[in-house]
This record gives C-alpha cells, sequence and structure tokens, in this order.
C-alpha cells in the first residue's frame, strides 16, 4: 500500500467513531501497541524539539526502505507518532519525501490537540522527512 492508501485508512477508522473521547481512546489503545524502542535510541539526538512531551524518533535504511522508531513519555503522543509510523515505515526515502501526510489532519485530531502538542505533530513530521531527506542524500552518494 502506498502512504496516501495507508492514510486513507487510518483516517476511515478515526470516521467511525462519533464522540471525541472515543477517538482520544483509540489513540491511546495505538499508542500502547508501538513497539518498545531499544533504550539506547533514547539519546538527545533522537528527541524531537518543539514537542510539549518527550518524544524520540530514529531510523534505519535497510534494503532500500526507512525503518523508524519512537517512543514518548506521554501516552497521546505515543499514539499520534505511531499513526505517523504505521505510514511511512517500510517505504523508500523517496515515498517519505514526497508523501502527502494530511490524513493525519483528515482524522480531525489535529483540531482537538492543545497548540503545543499540534506544533509537537509537525515537528515529528519534519523529522521523518528529514531522516528520508538524509538516507536519500547518502544513497546517491
Amino acid at each position: 500500500m502506498t502512504i496516501e492508501e495507508i492514510g486513507k485508512q487510518i483516517a476511515a477508522e478515526f470516521e467511525l467513531f462519533d464522540d471525541w473521547m472515543d477517538k482520544y481512546n483509540y489513540l491511546i489503545e495505538l499508542g500502547k501497541g508501538l513497539p518498545l524502542i531499544d533504550e539506547q535510541k533514547k539519546k538527545p539526538e533522537n528527541l524531537i524539539v518543539g514537542c510539549q512531551s518527550k518524544v524520540w524518533i530514529s531510523a534505519e535504511y535497510i534494503d532500500g526502505t526507512v525503518l523508524y522508531h519512537a517512543d514518548s513519555d506521554a501516552i497521546i503522543t505515543k499514539g499520534l507518532v505511531s499513526l505517523l509510523l504505521r505510514a511511512v515505515n517500510g517505504h523508500t526515502p523517496d515515498e517519505i519525501m514526497h508523501a502527502d501526510l494530511s490524513f493525519l489532519d483528515n482524522t480531525g485530531l489535529k483540531e482537538h490537540l492543545s497548540p503545543t502538542r499540534s506544533n509537537g505533530l509537525v515537528a515529528m513530521v519534519k523529522q521523518v522527512k528529514f531522516y528520508a531527506m538524509a538516507f536519500k542524500t547518502r544513497e546517491s552518494n
């Protein structure tokens, strides 16, 4: 599936819920399902600047695709990063760099997040795309 197709699937999942509390509960469940990150990856260079809570994102380049790992000390943020990683994990740097990640807006969550949490989500997206760009540059050399 493309990143955009996964994004549409995620947005559709959130449309199933009428109540915002149900959406938040689903987000919390997604966060609980995020695979544990190796504690060694929780280092300052993997910490996302601009997030209200602590969020670590690391990435590795395997067989032409990018695999991200993440964690957060806040459960809602952990759910947000799990949505992002679900869409981009296993895709090529080009696909990630050019991906339309507006599905995050289409879930309706962004308008119900605090401004600092919303800014943190933007920072997470930028970091994911930055990793993809770095791998693309390394691939080209």
